[in-house]
């Protein structure tokens, strides 16, 4: 089969036997998008000028590791001085009894309110040898004391 152009409509060559037929020409289909900095390649054409488009600067990757370094570095540093400001535990003791339904940590607000519960509650474990479990009503425990505190007798 072969196909003539024709100014307005492709003829096709039939067989021999059949009749000529007339097809209506089919539309053009739309150009592929490209990026604009690819030439548009047309047979027997130049290719035309390529936009100019800003240049795309490439990440300085030892850079940023070493922002990332740094950040890391100042966050422990905050963590490392926040830790040195926190209340020590009192060093002044005193000896006092367990009430019924009281634990290590209400002993800890009870007798040193302005000092870092968990460290005060760590050092009534070390003054007195004990777990945390063990706590039993009646119980006498020496604990860190703040001066300001009130100490009930037991």
């Amino acid at each position: 089969m072969s196909v003539l152009t024709h100014q307005e409509s492709l003829v096709r060559r039939a067989p021999e036997g059949t009749t000529d037929v007339r097809v209506p020409p089919r539309p053009r289909r739309p150009e592929a998008r490209r990026p604009p900095t690819r030439a548009r390649v047309v047979a027997g054409r130049r290719p035309g000028p390529v936009a100019a488009c800003p240049r795309r600067v490439a990440p300085r990757w030892p850079w940023l590791a070493a922002v990332g370094v740094a950040i890391a570095l100042a966050v422990t540093g905050l963590g490392v001085f926040a830790g040195s400001f926190a209340p020590d535990v009192p060093e002044r003791t005193a000896t006092v009894a367990v009430a019924p339904g009281e634990t290590l940590w209400d002993l800890a607000r009870q007798y040193a309110p302005g000092s870092d519960t968990g460290a005060v509650v760590e050092r009534i474990e070390e003054l007195n040898q004990l777990p945390a479990e063990s706590v039993v009503p009646g119980l006498l425990l020496t604990v860190p004391v703040e001066s300001g505190s009130v100490i009930t007798g037991p």
